[in-house]
């Protein structure tokens, strides 16, 4: 159940229903669990030894300098949308330092929070994650235990005198066969009450909110096809919109407005 009682925009509502109306066959959600339950196996020695993936970028940060005078050095913390994301690419010239590592869930990126973000000593720091939870990557989670890791996150931060931005879980579609393995397991229902509770805590904890959701979503409710390979991962089209929202987001954050 959406935990809230703020009225919903047209598109969330229509999203809302044509996810509740279009519910996958169990088939379809039980090979999603089988390709799950396999990527789990592949990578279980992987996370009993470093559960929060701290060697990924353990020598990118020992090499890095700290920020020059002036620098608004940025980190965008995430999932594979952000490890994925050609940063220099879609922001020539800034600051900004990708630290985003496929498949990880919000307790993962709290792990690695001191030394992927807080040691770098950003500005600013954008987290785009939760869809790797809602799914269930590293077990099942529950929507407050999702939200108490976006706060812990979120305080640390701010204890550290960084800024906070706050992405929206972006939409999902079952478009196309690739998606088979995607789509099922994330919920839209649990994807728009995680972005409401998003969206109220950034009001209520001078965090800015980064609505990448409202944006790439279709009338269908869906993740635009367009935008979007395997109904999930943004490609050149789906960074092309991203892009100028988190630029506008780190600069109101930067701003202080």
């Amino acid at each position: 159940m959406i935990r809230c009682t703020s009225k919903f925009s047209a598109i969330v509502v229509a999203f809302f229903l044509a996810a509740s109306g279009q519910q996958p066959a169990p088939v379809t959600v039980a090979k999603a669990n089988r390709v799950l339950q396999q990527w789990r196996q592949a990578h279980a020695a992987a996370l009993l030894d470093d559960f929060g993936q701290l060697s990924r970028y353990r020598e990118a940060n020992m090499r890095l300098k700290p920020p020059t005078s002036g620098e608004s050095r940025v980190v965008f913390m995430g999932d594979s949308i952000t490890d994925i994301w050609d940063l220099p690419k879609y922001f020539p010239g800034k600051p900004y330092i990708n630290r985003g590592i496929g498949g990880q869930t919000t307790p993962q990126m709290l792990i690695r929070f001191r030394e992927d973000v807080i040691d770098l000593e950003p500005k600013a720091v954008v987290i785009l994650a939760g869809t790797n939870d809602i799914a269930g990557n590293t077990g099942p989670m529950t929507l407050d235990e999702i939200e108490a890791n976006y706060a812990s996150m979120a305080e640390l931060a701010k204890a550290h005198g960084i800024r906070v931005v706050l992405s929206s879980v972006t939409p999902v579609s079952d478009y196309g066969q690739k998606s088979a393995n995607l789509f099922p397991l994330r919920s839209p229902q649990k994807i728009l009450a995680l972005n409401e509770w998003l969206k109220d805590y950034c009001a209520t904890h001078a965090a800015v909110y980064l609505d990448y959701f409202n944006a790439m979503v279709d009338e269908k409710g869906m993740l635009k096809r367009e935008l979007a390979d395997d109904g999930l991962h943004p490609n050149a089209a789906g960074y092309a919109v991203m892009a100028p929202l988190a630029e506008k987001a780190i600069g109101r954050a930067l701003s202080g407005n």
